[in-house]
Formats: structure tokens, sequence, C-alpha cells
């Protein structure tokens, strides 16, 4: 008889109280006619916690305790301000849609970040890198978004993840900074970019800066992309929050986000 699996011990999705530097409340701009949430999830709360950190990506400076609990300052414009493989992050995948309702399950289902990394031709970083076949997918998945940053590139950095009731997993997915108007993809990354935005338009300040906001309860979303490896962190540092990093198994992403859904 096969040996049981053992469970995974289970960590705080919450930060660390010494890296919180400021807590806002958000209640959701939700359309007046909603009906309320049915199925198996509970009703959503009303309102949800921002807590402020001064958590960034692994290989990011530093910030400042008061950068940190300033105002966001959002640079002028939404446009994408990165260099590293710019034409697959910024092209959609020609895949079919593949939908799961467990994070862990289309986490399972990708290739080896270590066969992904030995990639044969090389996966190139340059601004021209475009997909490869393993990056061709288009997924959906139901999850929870457990914190976020917004990068130098303007891409919003979300770290979803499974139920709360679950064993921890996360899963790095971004909400892209614009192509340019003659871009195929821009009309659907500005409707996902708009769609992310929405929600948080009751919080004046309630947008992510370059450091992480944690959000409590972690907030239901159905978000969906295409995938893509994120080879400029084949090496070194990786991304998410010092809180949730150590549950991050893969630098696999959803980039870019071309539908999101909150409080499906």
């Amino acid at each position: 008889m096969a040996k049981s699996e053992k469970k995974k011990p289970t960590r705080p999705a919450r930060p660390a109280p010494t890296s919180v530097v400021a807590e806002l409340i958000l209640a959701p701009a939700r359309p007046a006619t909603a009906a309320p949430a049915t199925g198996r999830r509970a009703p959503a709360p009303a309102t949800y916690r921002i807590l402020r950190t001064t958590q960034v990506d692994e290989y990011d400076k530093a910030v400042s305790a008061e950068a940190a609990a300033g105002p966001a300052v959002a640079p002028p414009s939404d446009n994408f301000q990165g260099t590293d493989r710019k034409a697959a992050k910024l092209s959609i995948a020609d895949g079919q849609v593949e939908s799961f309702n467990d994070l862990k399950d289309l986490i399972d289902s990708l290739t080896a970040d270590d066969d992904m990394i030995h990639h044969q031709p090389r996966i190139k970083t340059t601004s021209t890198s475009k997909r490869v076949a393993e990056e061709e997918r288009n997924v959906k998945v139901t999850a929870f978004l457990y914190a976020a940053s917004r990068e130098k590139d303007n891409d919003f950095h979300l770290i979803v993840g499974r139920d709360p009731s679950s064993s921890a997993m996360y899963m790095t997915m971004e909400v892209s900074g614009l192509p340019s108007s003659s871009t195929s993809s821009r009309a659907t990354l500005e409707q996902a970019r708009d769609d992310y935005k929405a929600f948080f338009a009751n919080q004046p300040n309630g947008l992510p800066g370059p450091s992480y906001d944690f959000y409590d309860p972690p907030i239901p979303v159905e978000i969906g992309g295409s995938l893509f490896f994120d080879m400029t962190h084949a090496k070194g540092g990786h991304p998410g929050p010092h809180d949730l990093r150590p549950d991050m198994p893969t630098i696999w992403e959803v980039h870019p986000v071309t539908s999101i859904v909150f409080e499906p």
C-alpha cells in the first residue's frame, strides 16, 4: 500500500507585522445590480483590508517604510516600459483556453522549470524573443489574489494562490503594461487592465506601488491569460514577496493576463 502523502504545513498568508507600514480599507466598486454570491464560495466580504508592506521581489531594491506608506506614484502612462522578452510578454498565445478549478492543477500541467531553463533552442531574454511552443497555451483558473505590486515596466504583478483552506501554493500573473496602439493584442490587454483597476476605484490609494500590498482576506478571482516562462529569473532572485515566495514553486507566469473577474 502506498504511503499517504504528508500534508504540507500551512504557512500564514498574511505579511509579517514588521513589514506592514499602512492599512487601507477597500470597499470594492461592485455593479449596483450584481446578484448575491452563490455556489460553493462563501459570500464576498463587504470590505477587504489592504496591508501595504515593504516587501519586494527578491531581485528588487529595498523600499523604505516611508516610501511604501506614501501614496503610490503612478507613471505618466500605462504603456509597457520594459525590454526583456517584450515580444512574448505583449503577445497572446494561439492555444485554446484550458480551464482549471485549482491553481495546483495548473502548475502541475507546466513543463518543468529546469527543462525550460535548458530549452533548445535556448530562450533568449532579448526584446524580440517570441513565444516558444510550450508557451502557446491560454489558461483560465479560479483562484484568489493574495498580493500585488506595480513594477517599473508598468506591469501589475499579481500573486495568485489556491483557496485559503488548501495547502499554500502561489503563482505570478501579470496585468501587462500596454503595447502600442497598432499591436493586435492592445484592445484585449487594455480591457484586462481597466477591469483590474476598476475593482479598486473606490479606494483612491488602492492600486499597489513598488512594494507589495497584501489582501485580507484574499480576493476571489477568475483570471485568464497566456503562459510565459520568465527566463530573466532563471538565475538569481525570484519574484514574489518574502512571506509568500517559499510557496511559489515555479517561475512560470500567466503573462499577459487577458481577462480578470473579481468575486466571480
